[in-house]
């Protein structure tokens, strides 16, 4: 098929997906169905894997012959939400002006899997000699949830791929390592009261405040320690706060105050270990403090989600492959987290590697320049040239 009819097949396909409201707080199911649909229609069989409640779902498929040292191609299907943001058009009807697609998630990251897709009739006509997989998840921007059944069923009952190629938006630049996260939603139940006595009640959102001021003072410390030599901008560990609600009116001691934080970690950072550092403090300087006011008072705080981070590893199998196929030597960082980490905890190789650039991602009028769908294209082409060659594994051998 000519790169022409490839990419306005990619751009139709993309229309088809960007059509479908997949915010991560909406059920995926209508979108798996489709794209579950397109694969039948071309003869390409589905495995789906959904979470507890049967409402999300993850989706993985392969073409070529069923064998180990496979490349699989990776990306998430959900969006983050539009609200709040004013949009110059409906963000569920793709339009197009000036060489560039608009659309929630057109970049982040459906133009990727639009290509995938495009390129599924082109790859069934090869004669590959190790299968090319596809992974398309659920609620990556809640916290790469979704991929962890994928990795699972992968692991306990598929043959093992060798290379990962998640195709988050790179400005298709090779992508190495990136930070992990972990994030918290901390409550502190205080004791409701008239504010005309302050004595009669606990405020929550007062021992709230200096839960916060210490997570300002912990940022400051880990800034003022930063190793000047990190490849990683910003070169520390960052502290997240981005939530914070509490109380029910002016005149009333407010009995809840919740805040979400969480950190953004350099990977040879110790999540535990800053994680202590705060629950020190709650434990030594807050519960004390409103326990002595009230035995009803109390902080918890609990877990919400922890995503791994990409080691870098410039001889990794993955990196190995885009340097052999594109001929670009260098790899480098981001703070963004990805599904990368936890292919790479699952012992498969990851590099992240696609097209657009991060900066449009989660933005009103969102935006992926054609020209980019076009140079994936030609990637994922020439990446299929080589899964054709009668010894691919020449580069890495198969586990």
């Amino acid at each position: 098929m000519k790169k022409s009819d490839l990419l306005k097949s990619s751009i139709a396909i993309l229309q088809e997906l960007v059509s479908f409201d997949s915010t991560s707080r909406e059920s995926n199911l209508a979108l798996i169905e489709h794209i579950r649909s397109y694969l039948d229609n071309l003869g390409i069989e589905s495995r789906i894997t959904h979470d507890a409640s049967g409402e999300k779902a993850n989706l993985w498929a392969t073409i070529g012959p069923a064998t180990r040292g496979g490349v699989v191609l990776s990306g998430h299907l959900d969006v983050v939400p539009v609200d709040g943001q004013q949009w110059s058009s409906d963000p569920f009807n793709m339009w197009q002006a000036e060489g560039k697609l608009f659309g929630r998630g057109v970049v982040d990251m459906k133009g990727f899997i639009a290509v995938c897709l495009a390129m599924a009739p082109q790859m069934l006509k090869q004669k590959l000699q190790l299968p090319i997989h596809f992974a398309f998840t659920y609620d990556e921007e809640t916290g790469c949830i979704g991929v962890h059944g994928l990795l699972k069923d992968v692991v306990d009952n598929l043959p093992l791929p060798r290379a990962v190629i998640v195709g988050e938006p790179t400005s298709m630049k090779i992508i190495g390592g990136h930070k992990g996260s972990r994030s918290y939603r901390t409550v502190v139940k205080g004791v409701p009261a008239h504010s005309s006595d302050p004595r009669l009640g606990v405020n929550s959102i007062m021992a709230a405040a200096k839960i916060v001021t210490f997570l300002e003072s912990l940022q400051q410390d880990l800034a003022d320690n930063a190793d000047k030599n990190s490849p990683f901008d910003p070169p520390y560990t960052t502290v997240d706060l981005g939530i914070i609600n509490g109380g029910t009116a002016n005149n009333i001691i407010p009995e809840f105050t919740e805040v979400q934080w969480g950190f953004r970690l350099l990977p040879q950072d110790s999540a535990d270990t800053l994680q202590k550092r705060v629950i020190d403090f709650i434990d030594k300087e807050i519960t004390p403090h409103i326990k002595a006011q009230s035995d009803k008072a109390s902080v918890s705080t609990t877990i919400s989600n922890n995503v791994a981070p990409l080691i870098p590893d410039d001889q990794s199998a993955a990196e190995q492959l885009i340097r052999h196929i594109t001929g670009l030597n260098d790899s480098g960082v981001v703070s963004f987290g990805t599904e990368a980490g936890a292919f790479q905890q699952s012992g498969i190789p990851a590099v992240v590697f696609g097209p657009g650039s991060i900066t449009e991602a989660h933005q009103p009028d969102e935006f992926i320049e054609i020209e980019q769908l076009a140079e994936c294209i030609e990637f994922i082409e020439n990446l299929l040239e080589w899964a054709q060659k009668d010894s691919p594994d020449s580069l890495f051998q198969p586990v």
